[in-house]
């Protein structure tokens, strides 16, 4: 009999979790099951914790630094990848003011703070200070040393020295071609290290869910479902109107026209909730149905796989304030402000498998001090939102290719 895939030992996981936590909840409280199942629960909820953050900094600036410094392969093509960064920054920062509007409109998870987040909601409120003073200390903590800053697990830091050495290793072309493979080899172990967390994930998960719901009321499923619509109906207005009213303005090109052309490659894409699978189909939808040029495709789309995450950033940065109000922490601007840089910096490494997906939202939560416990509740409802914000992504792809070819064609008769 085949071993179950990851995600089914996640969900079985999850399912496990919840049944125990029910029971658990059916059982006086001072019955001795009670104690000591929540104690092994926590002590094994914070192991898989403790390891997600182990990789955490190693991978995060080596994904960084090796997604910058892979822009050297196109140097040929200056007009073309600076033009593909410029697209990928704005539609992924419309996508983050889109879910952090949304998260402040609509407000998922208000009136409802969990008992095991209180420790961080103390921590947070503790190292509250006055705007100014919050702005300074930020603009001082973003450039330290970099020793430093990995020791302590700095994020802000980290991305930003990672940035400064991927573009130094960009500039610096071959004669940094040692480090630069070094760096990648980094990264790929950091991967294989992760592969091996992501076996206790099962395990971890379901701790995790059985102390929450042994702890909690039935008002955390309400608030879940209330977060669900927001983040979905949210991810489907910026793929249905933002993406098209953008590619419209540039192209004239009708949204009809686009979805036939690229039916293909989003439905895949909805259906295997990966952009490196859908990689394939997306390049030749792209190049046969919309007409790319085939260098422009051949750049844009893979670079996009990786780096232009609109779904998955418009998902971090409203479910880091979902979180925050779980906590009974509102967070304010500078602290949104934080979340909007992490969540697009984040994604410009982050290889397209599952796991880091989870890292990264660990990530955001770090960055401004939220409990990331939360993402035992985040992760059993990921594969639902995973599917759409997937597709988005693979648009974004599509759509940034036929906003770049018409970019950079306009750029060269102007020249000419």
């Amino acid at each position: 009999m085949p071993r179950p895939s990851l995600n089914t030992q996640i969900l079985i996981g999850c399912l496990l979790g919840i049944a125990g936590g029910l029971w658990l909840a059916t059982q006086p409280a001072a019955a001795p099951v009670v104690g000591n199942t929540l104690y092994g629960a926590k002590m094994l909820g914070n192991l898989f914790l403790d390891l997600l953050r182990m990789v955490l900094v190693p991978l995060v600036f080596s994904s960084i630094v090796v997604g910058v410094a892979n822009l050297r392969a196109h140097q040929q093509m200056h007009r073309v990848w600076t033009t593909t960064l410029a697209f990928f920054a704005l539609s992924m920062a419309l996508a983050i003011v889109l879910g952090l509007g949304a998260a402040n409109l609509f407000r998922p998870g208000e009136g409802l703070h969990l008992a095991m987040f209180a420790d961080a909601t103390r921590d947070f409120q503790a190292r509250q200070m006055p705007l100014p003073d919050y702005i300074a200390q930020f603009m001082r903590g973003l450039f330290q040393n970099p020793f430093k800053a990995l020791a302590q697990g700095d994020i802000l830091a980290i991305v930003i020295i990672a940035l400064f050495l991927g573009i130094a290793l960009v500039i610096g072309g071959e004669r940094y071609k040692n480090l630069r493979v070094l760096i990648q080899e980094l990264q790929e172990l950091c991967l294989l290290v992760v592969g091996w967390i992501m076996r206790l994930a099962p395990f971890g998960l379901a701790a995790l869910l059985l102390q929450l719901v042994a702890t909690q009321n039935a008002d955390l499923l309400a608030s879940l479902a209330h977060f669900i619509s927001v983040v979905v109906g949210t991810t489907l207005f910026h793929g249905i109107v933002v993406l098209p009213l953008l590619l419209w303005l540039v192209t004239r090109m009708s949204p009809l026209r686009f979805w036939r052309g690229a039916k293909e490659a989003l439905i895949t894409a909805f259906a295997t909730s990966s952009s490196a699978a859908t990689l394939p189909i997306t390049l030749r939808c792209t190049e046969q149905h919309l007409h790319v040029k085939k260098d422009i495709a051949n750049f844009v789309v893979p670079l996009g796989a990786t780096a232009n995450m609109d779904g998955t950033a418009l998902y971090e940065a409203a479910a880091a304030l979902f979180v925050a109000r779980l906590a009974g922490i509102e967070l304010d601007l500078a602290h949104q402000l934080i979340i909007f840089f992490v969540a697009m910096l984040g994604a410009i490494g982050a290889p397209g498998i599952p796991s880091v997906g989870m890292l990264s939202m660990v990530l955001v939560l770090e960055s401004v001090g939220l409990p990331t416990a939360a993402i035992a509740i985040l992760l059993p409802i990921d594969r639902i939102l995973d599917t759409v914000r997937t597709a988005v992504n693979v648009e974004g792809d599509m759509v940034g290719s036929l906003i770049v070819q018409k970019l950079t064609e306009s750029g060269s008769e102007k020249h000419a």
